[in-house]
């Protein structure tokens, strides 16, 4: 017995993965895509493709949908009133109460591309007591932008 148990450990696997319900394996299988409603799609496509080099994942009249450099996350955007969707989506972003946080590998080096292309940075690169070094810019939407690379804070 100890040495299966050994075995499970050494290949990553533990009791708990055996007695997750169908219910808890659906949960853990989520994907998050932040959508939002605007009528400046032409901008923001252009922001994100140029600035922070997103690609188009997909894209049609009323919709785009856009990736992360190397794919790990998308954000979707959404002409407002359009007759293809339900009441619940015709209202467009007011421009408040949101945020977006990207946490990059190489934040000096990003914040300076970003000043050579002639970005408006909000909030200029810093270094945070708790530990992150951060920028910030806003896209045509007027959703701040948080650049962030994580980092223990120093004692």
């Amino acid at each position: 017995m100890k040495k299966i148990i050994l075995l499970l450990a050494v290949l990553g696997i533990t009791a708990h993965s055996f007695s997750q319900t169908d219910s808890a394996k659906k949960i853990t299988s989520m994907k998050l895509n932040a959508g939002i409603v605007t009528g400046k799609m032409a901008e923001t496509k252009k922001f994100y493709t140029t600035v922070l080099n997103f690609g188009v994942t997909f894209e049609n009249e009323f919709y785009l949908l856009l990736h992360t450099p190397v794919h790990t996350a998308e954000i979707s955007f959404l002409l407002p009133n359009h007759p293809s969707q339900q009441p619940l989506f015709h209202k467009p972003f007011q421009a408040q109460g949101m945020y977006l946080t990207i946490e990059v590998h190489d934040i000096d080096s990003l914040y300076n591309e970003l000043k050579k292309k002639g970005v408006d940075i909000k909030i200029e690169i810093r270094n945070e007591p708790w530990g992150d070094r951060h920028f910030a810019i806003q896209d045509p939407n007027g959703i701040g932008i948080d650049i962030v690379k994580y980092s223990e804070p120093v004692k």
